[in-house]
């Protein structure tokens, strides 16, 4: 009989119930077993069928939360493979060394953590002894593993080198002091240490991003035929606390979607983040499981250590489980700070059944457990983890490690909220842990209070074990390619020259011109297939709709539907080996996977030439930190600001009006922005950044930075190329034309007057011009500016140069030399980024922008709005002339009156 108390399915459920008496009594059986078994054994039955159902291929919503246990119990780890006791020995050194340096560092004031890696050794020395393969691997040659190292870790993994031979004493005693040229930068910074660091990581949440993107851009390299690097892993060693940043889990689905399974995150889970716990009254390791679970990928928790085992076996009833699941993080990293009579009363005592339990455990048996005992500080644990994670196949794993953070630093660091802070440990601290750790150093080898560094020997038989385990990978790790490939052949240049006769009578956006560039030079027979286009769901806006039907779009499982436009030439294509990476609606997205194309020479050995196009309002504004990160990597390509400035786009308005992207650029050491005018000068430039990055770069320039375009979706005439002009356009000015060759043919004693315009806001200098020769008697020449920001860094070149007491004279002056009257600069951006070269001008310098926040209107009101149109140009050129005298000064009321200002 139907229970009347049971809740019925309601009248709008949408599942049919084809024998309701069947129904009816599977949820008797689970009533009967709830009230004779109790509400757990009734759980803990329904997930075990759950489980059953899912190994049976039946579908169904899969748990999201497990119990707070390890996913792999010990009956079923695998033996792991090599000497337990001799990596043991190893991490011990490298566990001291690490506290070492950071603690004689200390008396420098230059800081240092040690409790991360204090917590996390046994994560990187299981990997570093049995998984990660280096770039000489057979199964993966010149590629290896990528390893995305825990910032805060960096101590450790130095340690490793140290022990390695790969560092000495010397490099340990400079970590963090990086002026003289021989010492260690404080987190993986490849700009800083280029042979060992690939990735910087410590700007929280970009790692696990780029992370995600690097396993994703592996794929695309084999599928499009590039390299196969199908054997390549991706580890991402990251904190609990980290996993706060929204770029952490930003791209968890895209993992999943795309079953990228050569990926896996390991999250050190020791509970605490900078000031405190990560979750204080719930538990992280359960919330990240389900955020995990719930975007589809593998899940394994590495929480308790052996000494667990007993605990677990005894008990019997659940109780013991049903506890640690409730008892929240805080909670238990006091127990771990506490004695046994406090976790005997406050852990085994809210639960009768437990306070049994508890009778059979010694005092010594509870402190192992709940001080010691972590899944994370076994090898064993780890490594039957990390096995079951690059054997998973379909999905990415993550896995859980619970730790203790300053695990083996003793009674002050262990689990205490301010150990992110602690920088040092004191001479009886390190003897304690001396001799926890089993090492042979002697209490006279403490000179004047200075802890010594430890090593066994070069060739001890802990070193010899070490260089065997890496030799059998594919040699050191991390490591980092500082060699890069073959300069690319330049592409034909016709695909430049095309540019240089202009459009006639055509009006032509420079979007759109750049977008023509590239189709030309993918077509290039050499580097064409190099290129990578990245688009955040923008392609049509920038007129790149031509490029999918030819390039294809890239996507793992091709194009399993027919696309709606498939009857049109230029129809929505995707493909397995697709050359477009079309990325949704994420700039963050997009710019993690520049960053794993443009360092693609020094990851595989493979050159890569991206392009990432986007609303250069949503680039640098949003992701300025990821271009800092493509710096530090030593990034290489082209990022194109598109639909640029605050008055292009027409009503639009404030968020989508730029006037600031080239200052935060100009901010960026590796970025070099350009602000072009016109089609030629985009090729101008093009040309140049694919010599000095990809082709052979002149005697000092680096070629290890990226190169930012703004282009604008306004379309105007494209001029023809005068001659002579390419050096001024790669080094950011040159004189388009003065009034007498515009046919203006001022008078002989005409006030003259420079003026300066970039980008868009050309236009309204020529059109200026005009107006100044036609209705004031004024003769101005006009200057392209394609870079504010290059014309500064020469200048300041120039500055530092003569403190040295070398004579060189900035390039924006050698330019300007010799020309008539004032300059007077304008710019669709604030006035910021004309500005930056105002010191250096030696004639009069004054300027227009876009100052203040944008609004919505059409161009010319926008423009009259902020004082950058024409009309504005010419008042404030009188102005000029008129404080020197050289117009009446009632000529600037008059140009107000006249055009309405």
């Amino acid at each position: 009989m139907t229970d009347p108390h049971a809740i019925q399915p309601s009248a709008l459920d949408q599942l049919p119930d084809r024998d309701p008496e069947e129904t009816a009594e599977w949820q008797a059986s689970l009533d009967a077993v709830a009230q004779a078994a109790g509400p757990h054994r009734a759980a803990y039955l329904m997930r075990r069928t759950l489980e059953r159902a899912e190994g049976n291929g039946v579908s169904l919503p899969k748990l999201l939360e497990t119990d707070y246990v390890n996913t792999i119990p010990t009956a079923a780890e695998p033996v792991a493979p090599g000497d337990e006791a001799m990596e043991a020995r190893i991490t011990a050194w490298n566990r001291w060394n690490a506290a070492a340096m950071v603690t004689r560092g200390a008396k420098h004031g230059v800081g240092g953590h040690i409790a991360t890696f204090a917590s996390a050794a046994w994560l990187y020395e299981t990997g570093f002894n049995h998984f990660f393969k280096g770039k000489e691997s057979q199964d993966s040659p010149g590629s290896g593993d990528q390893l995305y190292i825990q910032g805060h870790a960096s101590p450790g993994i130095y340690a490793r080198a140290f022990l390695d031979g790969r560092l000495t004493e010397q490099h340990l005693d400079n970590f963090r002091q990086e002026a003289g040229g021989n010492g260690l930068p404080s987190y993986p910074h490849p700009r800083r240490l280029p042979w060992l660091w690939e990735f910087p990581t410590v700007s929280m949440g970009l790692g696990p991003l780029s992370a995600i993107y690097q396993a994703r851009f592996n794929r695309y390299l084999t599928a499009r035929g590039i390299k196969d690097v199908s054997q390549s892993h991706v580890w991402a060693f990251l904190g609990d606390g980290e996993m706060d940043e929204p770029e952490s889990t930003a791209a968890l689905a895209l993992a999943s979607r795309e079953e990228l399974d050569n990926l896996t995150f390991v999250i050190n889970c020791n509970l605490q983040r900078l000031d405190g716990p990560v979750r204080a009254n719930f538990k992280i390791v359960q919330e990240l499981e389900a955020q995990f679970r719930g975007a589809g990928w593998n899940v394994v928790k590495t929480l308790w250590g052996t000494a667990w085992d007993e605990l677990f076996q005894l008990d019997t009833t659940g109780a013991l489980v049903r506890r640690l699941r409730e008892v929240p993080d805080a909670q238990v990293q006091t127990y771990q700070t506490r004695g046994v009579a406090y976790i005997r009363e406050d852990f085994f005592g809210k639960d009768p059944a437990l306070a049994e339990l508890a009778k059979l455990l010694s005092d010594d048996k509870i402190l192992d457990c709940f001080h010691f005992s972590r899944g994370g500080h076994e090898s064993r644990k780890v490594y039957a983890a990390y096995k079951a994670a690059v054997e998973h196949k379909g999905a990415p794993t993550v896995i859980l490690a619970q730790t203790v953070k300053g695990h083996t630093l003793g009674e002050g660091f262990a689990s205490k909220n301010a150990n992110h802070q602690m920088k040092k440990l004191s001479v009886d601290e390190f003897k304690t842990m001396r001799d926890l750790l089993e090492l042979p150093i002697s209490d006279s080898q403490f000179v004047d209070g200075v802890v010594p560094y430890g090593h066994p020997g070069a060739d001890s038989p802990e070193v010899r074990y070490l260089q065997e385990r890496r030799a059998a990978l594919g040699g050191p790790a991390p490591a980092r390619r500082t060699q890069a490939p073959a300069p690319l052949p330049a592409p034909a240049e016709k695909a430049f020259a095309s540019f240089d006769k202009g459009s006639g009578t055509q009006n032509v956006a420079t979007t759109m011109a750049f977008v023509r560039l590239i189709k030309d030079l993918v077509r290039d027979k050499e580097s064409g297939k190099r290129w990578v286009p990245i688009v955040p769901d923008e392609a049509r806006t920038f007129g790149m709709e031509s490029l999918f039907p030819s390039l294809g779009i890239y996507s793992p499982k091709g194009q399993t539907y027919e696309p709606v436009d498939r009857d049109q030439l230029m129809y929505y294509k995707e493909a397995t080996n697709g050359q477009i990476l079309n990325e949704g609606i994420t700039e963050a997205g997009s710019m993690a996977d520049f960053i794993a194309a443009s360092t693609a020479y020094s990851t595989h050995g493979e050159t890569m030439i991206p392009f990432y196009i986007f609303y250069s309002m949503f680039g640098w504004q949003r992701t300025a930190d990821q271009m800092w990160q493509l710096g530090d990597q030593l990034g290489r390509g082209f990022l194109i600001g598109a639909t640029a400035g605050r008055t292009t786009l027409t009503g639009e308005g404030l968020q989508h009006a730029d006037g600031h992207s080239p200052v935060i650029a100009a901010t960026n050491p590796a970025a070099l922005t350009y602000d072009p005018a016109f089609a030629y000068e985009i090729a101008a430039i093009v040309k140049d950044g694919l010599r000095r990055m990809y082709g052979e770069a002149a005697p000092g320039e680096d070629p290890n930075v990226f190169y930012y375009l703004t282009v604008y979706n306004e379309p105007m005439p494209q001029p023809a190329k005068p001659a002579g002009i390419d050096e001024g356009i790669v080094k950011g000015l040159y004189r388009f034309n003065t009034a007498e060759s515009a046919g203006l043919s001022p008078a002989a004693n005409a006030p003259r007057i420079q003026l300066m315009g970039s980008g868009t806001a050309i236009h309204w200098a020529l059109q200026a011009q005009r107006l100044l020769a036609e209705e004031w008697g004024v003769a101005a020449d006009v200057w392209s500016a394609t870079s504010w920001t290059e014309l500064r860094r020469d200048a300041l070149e120039a500055d530092a140069a003569l403190l040295l007491g070398e004579e060189r004279v900035p390039y924006v002056r050698q330019a300007l030399q010799g020309a008539e009257g004032p300059v007077l600069a304008v710019s669709d951006y604030m006035r910021q980024v004309p500005d930056q070269i105002a010191q250096w001008v030696e004639q009069d310098y004054s300027s227009l922008g876009a100052d203040g926040f944008g609004l919505s209107d059409t161009r010319e009101a926008a423009r009259r709005h902020f004082g950058i149109d024409a009309q504005s140009v010419v008042v404030a050129a009188l102005a000029q002339l008129a404080r020197r005298g050289e117009v009446k000064a009632t000529a600037v009321k008059e140009a107000r009156e006249r055009y309405g200002l």
